[in-house]
């Protein structure tokens, strides 16, 4: 018995596309193998695979802070020490 397939059609950014095509790549797999396991997996439990949370104040401010550093072109650390003292200062 033969299963008749259909076409998905899914917008995504380019570099998305890449970075998602080099990674799967990696694993052995093609973006059509893992939009195929996903659905299954949405098939197989009714839900998404995975959390899927509204972000919260601290991840949104993060994301925020993201967007402006990459809009300027610059780094939030001038040095990689600067780094290190305030990964130590926070944890």
């Amino acid at each position: 018995m033969t299963t008749q397939t259909s076409m998905l059609h899914v917008r995504i950014d380019d570099e998305t596309k890449v970075q998602a095509q080099q990674a799967l790549k990696a694993m052995g797999m093609s973006v059509s193998d893992a939009v195929r396991i996903f659905l299954t997996r949405v098939v197989a439990e009714q839900a998404i695979p995975f959390d899927v949370r509204v972000p919260n104040t601290a991840t949104l401010s993060a994301l925020d802070e993201a967007d402006q550093l990459i809009q300027a072109k610059k780094a939030r650390f001038e040095t990689v020490e600067d780094l290190l003292n305030d990964l130590k200062k926070n944890s």
